[in-house]
């Protein structure tokens, strides 16, 4: 009985052994099981990311606010409060706005899905070139690109990014079939056209135009679509688009004074920087005037050497160059002004211990007010020929300097008659004027290579008005119309068949409104110009004339209560503002959409260092359709 009982023992234990090995081997089974299905799950999840709402993909953050597109627009919710969360620049990249800076004069298709990717994914194919130069250009203009948005990654810091998957490359394609000169010129296509589309694993971007300038703007595009999810900690772009563009005038200017008070050279190129971002081509130096003579000419060094404000405040040939290839990657040429004949001072005294004559006469002249319309006053004198020989040569080097020689400006403004009448009682000062301005307009032709730049401009004044406008040469003059869009000269210019850019005071000179540096008055041009004045101005809308040649327009920085420090809040977001009249010039005003669209590009301005000022309270950037 015994040993029965141990066999049957040891058969119930064998058997109990067996149910065992076969549980965990069921088990073993349903873990595998699961594990495939959740593999599959989230492979599934993972290739479907682009299209699934953007709250399910955050990790590891705590923030405070939540935005949801409704309505069209993007509401602000408490993060506790809602089961989505979706930081502000994701929502309104999503949401009906388009987010472009200026906005497109074409078709624009842009995709609500979204995909990573990181800087150093976008990848430069140059399909088509017309010269080695305009490649050359196109390499670093595109690393300018992915600079941008390093910096953007950067001003991540540690974030610990959410689990998007792997980023995708960008595959840039460019084709250029047009002009083998990268310059921006008076003749330039800048129109481009910019398709993205997902391909397998990567996205590709192609880019055609006629120019490099055009291809630029294209860049500048497609960096408008990538953004920075600061929840995620991670570059978004959106998945798809088409854009077909192209501006509505061709110049479109800033013009800063550095005379007045100096500039650093990294002011003038942040400065740039914000042009190309808004897709403005023209950057007018107004680089000497009365008050001083901050340019180094190897071809009249005394100017700088008499006129400067100190060994501190000189711009060198080197540094000249230095602004004009920053400026000539990003599609902006370097308009150089010196001006003549009034608005110069003791930069011009040295003539007579130099062999050479009176070269300016009413320098430091009191009482200043009979002889300028601020101090210090001096103008050059129209009858030594030395100051031709000596324009000339100016000349030559700001050509050589700025590699512009279709489009220059002679300066032109605010003679006193006055001055010119105590010294040459003999002649009307009104002609003295008008020979002074062909002689200046020989000299240029001669330092230009025996030819007139395609256009010449003049600040408008009383010689750009009847009787003396007809003596001009329309054919290669054009003027620079600063006086109110009210007055007579505005129209008659136009009217009379010259070329125009417009820089009307009372909507586009940015240093008004501040007060007059002299007394207690409101100052010379009356108030403050808000950025919804600038970008509403539109006067070729109002009365145009039948063959109008309106070439653009230019927004001021006169200097003369502004120095190093205080440019960029001054300047901008008014001069994006302007940017977008120009280039798109839509009839309508400053709509909900605009507000929303140029609050984005102050954020972009701001990501590439220029400390623009801001719209409105930041609260009115988180509730936008609650301020308007």
């Amino acid at each position: 009985m015994k040993w029965w009982g141990e066999t049957l023992g040891r058969g119930a234990s064998a058997q109990l052994s067996r149910v065992a090995r076969m549980r965990r081997a069921l088990l073993l089974l349903a873990a595998a099981a699961c594990t495939a299905a959740a593999l599959l799950y989230w492979r599934q999840q993972s290739d479907d990311r682009a299209h699934r709402p953007l709250h399910a993909l955050y990790a590891g953050v705590e923030p405070q606010w939540s935005w949801v597109c409704r309505n069209l627009r993007c509401e602000r919710l408490l993060a506790s409060e809602t089961s989505t969360l979706q930081s502000l620049p994701t929502c309104n990249m999503l949401c009906d706005s388009t987010q472009l800076w200026p906005q497109p004069t074409g078709p624009v298709s842009l995709a609500t899905a979204v995909q990573p990717v990181r800087a150093d994914g976008f990848k430069l194919q140059i399909i088509a070139s017309p010269s080695r130069d305009v490649s050359d250009h196109l390499s670093e203009a595109f690393e300018l690109m992915r600079e941008d948005m390093r910096a953007l990654e950067r001003s991540a810091g540690d974030h610990r990014p959410a689990d998007y998957g792997a980023p995708r490359d960008v595959h840039v394609r460019v084709a250029i079939n047009g002009s083998a000169d990268p310059r921006m010129r008076l003749d330039t296509d800048e129109s481009y056209k910019l398709t993205l589309r997902p391909s397998r694993k990567t996205l590709v971007a192609d880019i055609t135009a006629h120019s490099f300038c055009g291809a630029r703007h294209g860049f500048e595009t497609l960096s408008q679509i990538v953004w920075l999810d600061p929840y995620a900690g991670s570059l978004l772009i959106l998945e798809a688009a088409t854009v077909v563009d192209a501006p509505r005038f061709s110049y479109r200017g800033l013009l800063l004074d550095t005379a007045r008070n100096f500039f650093p050279t990294d002011e003038i190129l942040r400065t740039i920087d914000a042009m190309a971002a808004c897709k403005l081509n023209t950057f007018h130096w107004h680089v000497s005037d009365s008050q001083s003579f901050p340019l180094r000419l190897d071809s009249a060094p005394q100017l700088a050497q008499h006129g400067a404000y100190g060994p501190g405040a000189v711009y060198s040939p080197d540094d000249v160059r230095a602004v004009v290839r920053h400026a000539k990657l990003r599609g902006v040429r370097v308009l150089l002004e010196v001006d003549a004949p009034a608005h110069v001072g003791r930069a011009w005294g040295w003539g007579p211990s130099a062999g050479l004559g009176h070269l300016a006469h009413c320098i430091e002249l009191e009482p200043w007010s009979a002889y300028c319309g601020e101090p210090p006053c001096g103008q050059l004198n129209p009858r030594n020929p030395n100051v031709y020989e000596l324009l000339q040569r100016i000349y030559a080097e700001i050509i050589q300097l700025t590699e512009v020689d279709d489009l220059f400006h002679l300066g032109g403004d605010e003679v006193s008659e006055r001055c010119w009448a105590q010294h040459f009682n003999d002649t009307d000062p009104m002609e003295l004027w008008l020979e002074f301005t062909r002689r200046a307009l020989h000299a240029l032709e001669l330092a230009n290579g025996g030819r007139a730049p395609e256009l010449v401009l003049l600040w408008s004044s009383r010689l750009t008005r009847s009787p003396y406008l007809e003596r001009l040469d329309s054919r290669h003059l054009g003027v620079q119309v600063w006086g109110s869009s009210r007055w007579p000269e505005s129209r008659a210019v136009l009217d009379a068949g010259f070329r125009a850019v417009l820089s009307h005071v009372d909507a586009w000179y940015l240093d008004c409104g501040f007060g007059s540096w002299r007394d207690s008055s409101d100052g010379h041009c009356g108030p403050y110009r808000s950025w919804q004045q600038v970008y509403e101005h539109r006067p070729w809308a109002e009365e145009a004339g039948a063959g109008w040649r309106v070439q653009g327009g230019a927004a001021c920085q006169w200097s003369e209560q502004l120095a190093a420090g205080g440019l960029h809040a001054r300047v901008w977001p008014r001069a994006a503002a302007l940017a977008e009249r120009l280039w798109a010039d839509r009839a309508e005003a400053a709509a909900p959409d605009v507000y929303l669209r140029l609050d984005t590009q102050r954020a972009r301005l701001l990501a590439r260092g220029v400390r623009a000022a801001p719209l409105w309270p930041r609260w009115c950037s988180h509730n936008p359709h609650a301020c308007l």
